[in-house]
């Protein structure tokens, strides 16, 4: 993941923003070369993996929610994040229930999240406005959900965005209406990855 993050020019874990700002260059012995200018392909291509990598979803994945966003009313760039943003795995993360997109994802695999009071272990599942996520009582006891109900995922996250309102102690938050692009803490020009796959 280190070697991802310094290649696609950006920290995508905790761990990869302390390597990250000690050597802010590609990997490779190559890395602190002067590079070439790159191709519009090669800009477009990046700045799909880079977004790609931040929700640590399969080119399948992409291209699907994609398709979805393109058949929706407004800007697909806008619709794109607004659908990725609102996968479960993401929004575990957001809310300071996991340290790392990857964590979140397994506290869901893991079958330790409820919607609505039902389990839910796909990390794709899309939470609805209105709709209540919380650890599963019987796994609030366990270590890595006491240590986020302390709060001790703030330092490397983000602020929780206001579509969430988060009861970190309880381990329980609701999505309160869809997310809106300037609200998401990603780094990504989306009109380059709409023009990747518009081509």
């Amino acid at each position: 993941m280190v070697r991802l993050s310094r290649a696609l020019g950006m920290p995508l874990t905790p761990k990869a923003k302390r390597y990250f700002e000690r050597r802010p260059y590609g990997p490779g012995e190559h890395g602190r070369a002067r590079r070439r200018s790159e191709s519009d392909y090669a800009v477009r291509l990046k700045e799909k993996q880079r977004l790609r990598a931040q929700y640590a979803i399969r080119e399948a994945q992409l291209v699907k929610t994609f398709q979805e966003a393109r058949r929706m009313e407004g800007q697909t760039g806008d619709n794109l994040v607004e659908l990725l943003e609102m996968r479960l795995d993401a929004l575990v993360l957001r809310a300071g229930f996991g340290r790392t997109m990857f964590q979140a994802r397994q506290a869901v695999t893991h079958r330790h999240i409820l919607v609505d009071g039902k389990i839910v272990d796909r990390p794709s599942y899309k939470v609805r406005p209105g709709q209540t996520v919380q650890v599963k009582p019987t796994s609030q006891v366990k270590d890595p959900f006491v240590v986020a109900a302390r709060g001790s995922h703030r330092d490397v996250l983000p602020p929780v965005p206001d579509y969430l309102k988060v009861d970190l102690e309880k381990l329980r938050f609701t999505l309160e209406r869809k997310p809106k692009r300037e609200e998401v803490p990603i780094q990504c020009e989306v009109q380059l990855v709409v023009e990747h796959y518009s081509r």
